[in-house]
């Protein structure tokens, strides 16, 4: 394996404060907790704005340079010309403070963003930074199905890893395709950093009737244990990402990735038992990337309408929901009637939702009470 750090620090879901700020201080204190535990491996991004300058003063700062690894990333959207390549990779180094990237990934490989990557000779510029040491190991991280995945990874054999979204829950699902973009990057022998392993927090709280059935087995693990654990467990997988977002989240994952224990049969079958219960829902599969959201003209916080509306489907209608909607719906924010299908939502999302008519969906559960 090219990292031997079993958990890998997601920066992109950094603590905040109101206003949107990251909170520095809390930051730092999790980055000492995730060292002392001997984990060392930070994955960040050019689009995770903000999260490479607070990394450099947390860690890089702070740490001897060959005690820790990092990964960066670059991301297609942002690219208007093939100097944006050199020049948002000089960027990158400087924010985060480096001279070199131990791994380095095109962001979100997908059908729409490859001919970008391609025409801009992305994959050559990685190559180019490996051989001047700029570079260790070169990945790309991807979102989309496992036929393209096959036809990449042929192209580009080059590639040290990939970074994938991989779940129980989207195990089987038609549009991540987690099992199939899984099998598809053991068959080319490479690597595997998991993304989004607890899907963006969906899979770390249940209904009491679904929690229980992990917690009469074990009452001691959190259900994101559950998540991480059936992950971490599969073949050929590196680093496991977390995008943690708190100490308290930060101390629940560490427990259980320091003395990690492989999941057994009976567990999984456990594993199976809840999915096949989650599944029944009606939600919608968002992870929380919010990526849709700087685009939208009318300023609609997408996902945390989607959290609204999938906290009354999962538990039952509340006040709690109807606030927490009316709180993410003020000021400038437009409700999800607001929704004037641009599109530019869906363009970017990486779970290829149809927002504009999932807005519909929420409009309907929210903006008529």
């Amino acid at each position: 394996m090219l990292s031997n750090s079993k958990l890998g620090f997601g920066l992109m879901r950094l603590p905040k404060d109101g206003e949107g700020n990251i909170l520095q201080e809390e930051v730092t204190r999790m980055v000492d907790a995730f060292m002392k535990s001997g984990m060392n491996y930070f994955d960040t991004a050019y689009a995770y704005g903000g999260s490479e300058a607070s990394m450099k003063k947390a860690l890089v700062d702070r740490y001897p340079r060959e005690s820790f690894t990092i990964a960066d990333k670059l991301p297609a959207w942002k690219l208007k010309s093939e100097e944006d390549v050199e020049r948002i990779f000089k960027e990158s180094m400087e924010l985060c403070g480096v001279k070199y990237f131990d791994f380095y990934l095109l962001h979100s490989i997908e059908a729409s963003h490859l001919p970008t990557y391609e025409k801009y000779h992305c994959f050559e510029f990685l190559q180019e930074m490996k051989k001047q040491g700029k570079i260790r190991y070169i990945g790309f991280s991807y979102h989309d199905n496992a036929e393209l995945l096959d036809e990449v990874l042929t192209r580009h054999s080059e590639v040290d890893f990939v970074q994938l979204q991989l779940n129980y829950l989207d195990w089987e699902n038609g549009v991540i395709q987690s099992r199939k973009n899984y099998e598809t990057a053991r068959k080319h022998n490479k690597p595997v950093v998991v993304m989004e392993p607890v899907k963006g927090g969906t899979l770390a709280a249940f209904p009491e009737d679904i929690e229980k059935i992990y917690k009469d087995y074990a009452p001691e693990k959190s259900a994101a244990s559950w998540a991480l654990r059936y992950i971490g467990s599969l073949e050929g997988v590196m680093t496991v990402l977390s995008g943690m977002s708190n100490e308290e989240q930060m101390k629940d994952n560490l427990n259980t990735f320091v003395n990690f224990q492989p999941m057994s049969e009976e567990e999984c079958g456990l594993v199976r038992e809840v999915t096949s219960k989650v599944l029944s829902f009606p939600t919608i599969p968002c992870t929380g990337c919010r990526y849709c959201v700087p685009g939208c003209p009318m300023k609609i916080q997408i996902p945390d309408l989607f959290t609204a509306y999938n906290s009354a489907k999962t538990y039952g209608p509340s006040r709690r929901y109807d606030t927490w909607y009316k709180d993410h719906t003020q000021g400038e924010h437009g409700t999800a009637s607001a929704c004037v299908g641009c599109g530019q939502c869906e363009g970017v999302c990486p779970q290829h939702l149809e927002i504009i008519s999932l807005l519909k969906n929420v409009s309907e559960e929210f903006d008529a009470s």
